[in-house]
C-alpha cells in the first residue's frame, strides 16, 4: 500500500491565475515586451526540469508528445476502452499537470516524489492506445522504457531531494556526498566563482577523484568573459584534486533564453532595460555570474517600469548543500494601487528599522530605498510561485547598491482563500476570524518579511585589501558582552558560509522581523486597518504562523531526519520558540477529532503576544542576526539546528503529531496561467480554465511553435547525462 503523500489528490485545487486585466491595460509595445520576456522565462524554466531528477525530462517529453496529439477529452475516450474509470483517468490528468506545475515528479514545496495513482500497466495501456504511440511506435516504447521505473519507483532514496544517501538530487552527480559538496565550495571560493548556475560532477580517474564544474551557457568554449582577468574555464589542480570547469550546461535552452531577450531588448522601455538584458545575454551565453549581476544593477535602477521581470539561476531552496540557484523567470504588470501602500512602507522604513532588537551597528550603514510593487503575474516559469520576493540574492549588491521587492497580488489573491470546512487544527471560534482576516494578514506579513525582513541586518566583511566595513575594534557582541571576532572574508558569501541552513535560517529570520513589526500602528494603518480590525490582524497574523509551525511537520521526514522546505521548517522553528516561552502563549494538544481519528489544537492567547510572545520573538531575532553578522556558522548552527530537531522526547511530541498533521493535510493549490501570441502588431493573451486539463493545455501550447526540436533537445540533455546517476566508471 502506498503512503497517500506520493499521490496528488483528485480534488487538489487548480486555479486560473487571473492577469487579464492588468495585460490588457499595456500599451502595443508594452505587450510584445512582456510576450518576449515570457517566451525567455518559459524555455529557460525548463531548465528545472533537468535540475529536479534523472527521469523528469523524459517523463515530460512523454506527456508533451501524446497531449500533443489528443486533447484530455480526446484522451479520455481512449482511456476508457483502456479499461480505465473516471477517477483514474482524473488521477492521470492530475498527475500530468502536477508535473508540469512543478517542473518535474517532486513537489516544488516539500521535495518529495509524487507518482501517478493509476496502476502501472494501465498507464501503460493507455500510452500504447494512444495516437502519440500509433503514429510512432519505437519512439514512444523507447521513452515509455526511459522513465517508466522511475516514473512509479518509491524506494527510500528516491522519496524526496536530496545529497548522497538523503534523496536524489541532479545538481551532483550520483557518487557525490557532503563532503564533495564543501571541497567543490572551497574550489570555486579560491577561483572567485559563483555556485550559482553550477552543477558538481565527480568521476574516478585511475582510483584518482576528479570533478566537472559545469556553467550553464549556451556556448562551450572557453574564451575569455569580459570582466574575467582569464577565463574561469579550464583545468585545475586544488590539493590533491582535479578540477575542471566548463561552459555548455543547458546549452540548447540557454539559447532560447538569449535569443527571445534579444527579441525583448527591441520593446525595452529605456536604456536600463536594454542593458540589463543585454547582460543577462551575456551572462546566460557565457555562463556569467558577474553578467548576471551586472544585469541586476540595470534592473534595480530601473525604478516603477510598468512590465516588471526577473530572470535567472536564482533560489538555492532545492540544491541540498544551499549553494546552486534553480532557474526561474517571471513577467509581471504592476497593480498601481497596491503598490501605493507598499511605497508608503517604504517611505517608513527608515523610522521602522531602528525599533528592530539589535544594536545600529548590525543594521546596514545606509537603508538603500528599494522599489516595492504589487504584481499581477504574467508569467512565472520554474518549480513554483511564491508570494512575494526580496531580489537579487547577491549579498554584495543587497547592501551596498540595493534590492527590489515585490509581493505577487494575483498569486495571494488565489492561493490564500480558504474553506472553513478544511480548516484544521484551530478552536471553532477562531474559524471564522481566520477566514476573514488572513489574507489582509498575510499581506502585512509579506510587505514586512520581504522589505524590512529579506532587507535588513549588515553583513561585517573584510574585503581582499583588508578593509573592514564596521570597526573591529568596537563593535561588541550584545550576546557575549565582547567584541566581535568574526567576520565574512573577502569573497565568502551568506550562503558559502552557511550552506544547507542558508536559505531556511534566512526566511525564520525574515518571518520573524514581519511577527515583530506587524504591531506598528503606523504599519497596520498604511495597509488600512485601524482599531479593532488592526488587532484582529495581528492577532489572525501570530495565529496563522503557530498554525503554519504545525503543518510544517508534513514537510520534516523522519527517516533521514532532514527538513524537505526552507519557509516550513523556518516556521516549525519559530513555532518552537514560542512554546518554549510558556506562560500560556500558545497551547499545541492532541484530541481526537468529531471523525473519531487522531488531531490536535492550536490555541494562541491574545492577550500575551504583545508581551510575552513579542519578548521570546526579540530575543530570538537577536540572535539570528548576530550569528548572521559575525559569520558565526557554529553559534547559528547550533541555535537553529536545535530549534529544528523534530522529536517525541519534548514536552510535545511532534513525531507522533506529525502522523495527524499527514493524515489531514491538504494539497496545495496548482495555477493555471495564460499564454501570449503574437497577431501582426498586436499580442494576444490566450486564457485556460482552472482545472488540471487546462493546465496540461496551456503547456502543449506553450511550446507548440518547435515542439519536435525542443522535445528532442530535452532528451539529449537527459540522455547525455544519464550514466551520471548510475555512478562513473574509471577512465
Amino acid at each position: 500500500m502506498v503512503d497517500s503523500q506520493y499521490y496528488l489528490p483528485n480534488d487538489v485545487g487548480i486555479s486560473a491565475l487571473d492577469c487579464g486585466e492588468a495585460f490588457y491595460l499595456l500599451s502595443p509595445k508594452e505587450k510584445m515586451y512582456a510576450h518576449y520576456l515570457s517566451r525567455a522565462s518559459w524555455y529557460g524554466g525548463l531548465v528545472v526540469l533537468l535540475q529536479t531528477s534523472p527521469e523528469s525530462a523524459n517523463i515530460f517529453v512523454l506527456l508533451q508528445k501524446i497531449f500533443r496529439k489528443q486533447t484530455p477529452a480526446q484522451l479520455e475516450e481512449v482511456a476508457t476502452a483502456a479499461g480505465f474509470n473516471s477517477e483514474e483517468f482524473q488521477a492521470f490528468l492530475v498527475y500530468a499537470a502536477g508535473l508540469y506545475a512543478n517542473m518535474g515528479n517532486y513537489k516544488s514545496f516539500g521535495d518529495t516524489k509524487f507518482i501517478p495513482n493509476v496502476p502501472k500497466d494501465k498507464l501503460k495501456s493507455l500510452v500504447w492506445a494512444s495516437q502519440a504511440f500509433k503514429e510512432q511506435p519505437a519512439e514512444m516504447e523507447a521513452l515509455w522504457d526511459s522513465c517508466s521505473c522511475p516514473l512509479y519507483s518509491l524506494e527510500d532514496k528516491q522519496k524526496q531531494l536530496g545529497l548522497g544517501d538523503k534523496g536524489i538530487t541532479t545538481y551532483f552527480s550520483g557518487n557525490c556526498c557532503l563532503e564533495d559538496a564543501e571541497l567543490a565550495q572551497k574550489f570555486l571560493d579560491s577561483k572567485k566563482l559563483s555556485a550559482y548556475n553550477t552543477r558538481l560532477f565527480k568521476r574516478e580517474n585511475g582510483g584518482k577523484a576528479c570533478y566537472e564544474v559545469r556553467l550553464a551557457a549556451s556556448v562551450q568554449k572557453d574564451c575569455t568573459v569580459e570582466g574575467e582577468c582569464e577565463s574561469c574555464c579550464g583545468e585545475f589542480n586544488f590539493g590533491d584534486k582535479e578540477f575542471t570547469v566548463k561552459r555548455g550546461d543547458y546549452g540548447p535552452l540557454m539559447e532560447k533564453v538569449c535569443f527571445y531577450l534579444q527579441k525583448a531588448q527591441a520593446y525595452a522601455a529605456n536604456e536600463n532595460q536594454r542593458k540589463m538584458l543585454e547582460e543577462y545575454r551575456r551572462s546566460f551565453t557565457f555562463g556569467s555570474v558577474e553578467a548576471h549581476k551586472e544585469g541586476s544593477r540595470y534592473w534595480i535602477k530601473d525604478k516603477g517600469p510598468v512590465v516588471e521581470s526577473y530572470i535567472g539561476f536564482i533560489e538555492s531552496y532545492r540544491d541540498p548543500f544551499g549553494s546552486r540557484g534553480e532557474f526561474e523567470g517571471f513577467v509581471a504588470v504592476v497593480n498601481k494601487a497596491m503598490s501605493e501602500r507598499f511605497a508608503k512602507l517604504v517611505s517608513s522604513a527608515e523610522v521602522l528599522l531602528p525599533e528592530l532588537p539589535w544594536p545600529q551597528e548590525f543594521e546596514k550603514d545606509t537603508f538603500l530605498t528599494p522599489d516595492f510593487t504589487s504584481l499581477d503575474v504574467l508569467t512565472f516559469a520554474g518549480s513554483g510561485i511564491p508570494a512575494g520576493i526580496n531580489i537579487p540574492n547577491y549579498d554584495d549588491i543587497r547592501q551596498s547598491e540595493g534590492f527590489k521587492n515585490v509581493s505577487l497580488g494575483n498569486v495571494l489573491a488565489v492561493a490564500y482563500a480558504t474553506k472553513k470546512e478544511k480548516l484544521t487544527f484551530l478552536k471553532e471560534e477562531d474559524k471564522d476570524l481566520f477566514i476573514k482576516w488572513k489574507g489582509p494578514s498575510f499581506e502585512v506579513q509579506v510587505g514586512l518579511h520581504e522589505l524590512l525582513g529579506h532587507g535588513s541586518g549588515k553583513l561585517f566583511v573584510q574585503d581582499e585589501k583588508g578593509t573592514f566595513n564596521f570597526d573591529q575594534t568596537k563593535v561588541v557582541n550584545p550576546e557575549t558582552g565582547e567584541v566581535v571576532s568574526s567576520w565574512y572574508r573577502d569573497c565568502e558569501t551568506w550562503d558559502s558560509k552557511f550552506t544547507t541552513i542558508a536559505s531556511s535560517y534566512e526566511e525564520c529570520r525574515a518571518e520573524c522581523v514581519g511577527l515583530y513589526l506587524c504591531f506598528n500602528k503606523k504599519v497596520l494603518s498604511i495597509f488600512g486597518h485601524e482599531g479593532q480590525d488592526a488587532e484582529d490582524v495581528v492577532y489572525v497574523n501570530w495565529l496563522s504562523m503557530v498554525r503554519a509551525g504545525l503543518l510544517a511537520l508534513e514537510f520534516y521526514t523522519p527517516e533521514s531526519k532532514s527538513w524537505r522546505q526552507a519557509h516550513m521548517q523556518a516556521r516549525f522553528v519559530i513555532l518552537r520558540v514560542l512554546l518554549e516561552a510558556g506562560e500560556g502563549l500558545v497551547g499545541l494538544e492532541e484530541v481526537t477529532g468529531e471523525d473519531g481519528k487522531p488531531d490536535a489544537q492550536i490555541t494562541l492567547d491574545q492577550s500575551k503576544i504583545q508581551t510575552v510572545g513579542k519578548n521570546a520573538i526579540h530575543k530570538f531575532l537577536c540572535k539570528l542576526q548576530v550569528f548572521k553578522s559575525t559569520a558565526d556558522v557554529e553559534g547559528g548552527r547550533a541555535l537553529y539546528e536545535g530549534y529544528s530537531a523534530v522529536s517525541d522526547s519534548n514536552t510535545h511530541n511532534f513525531l507522533h503529531l506529525r502522523e495527524t498533521v499527514l493524515l489531514r493535510k491538504e494539497a496545495r493549490k496548482m495555477f493555471v496561467q495564460a499564454n501570449t501570441v503574437v497577431n501582426g502588431d498586436d499580442v494576444e493573451l490566450v486564457e485556460y480554465e482552472g482545472s488540471a486539463a487546462g493546465l496540461i493545455h496551456s503547456f502543449t501550447e506553450r511550446f507548440q511553435d518547435d515542439a519536435e526540436q525542443l522535445e528532442a533537445n530535452l532528451l539529449e540533455l537527459s540522455k547525455k547525462d544519464a550514466v551520471c546517476w548510475c555512478g562513473w566508471k574509471d577512465e
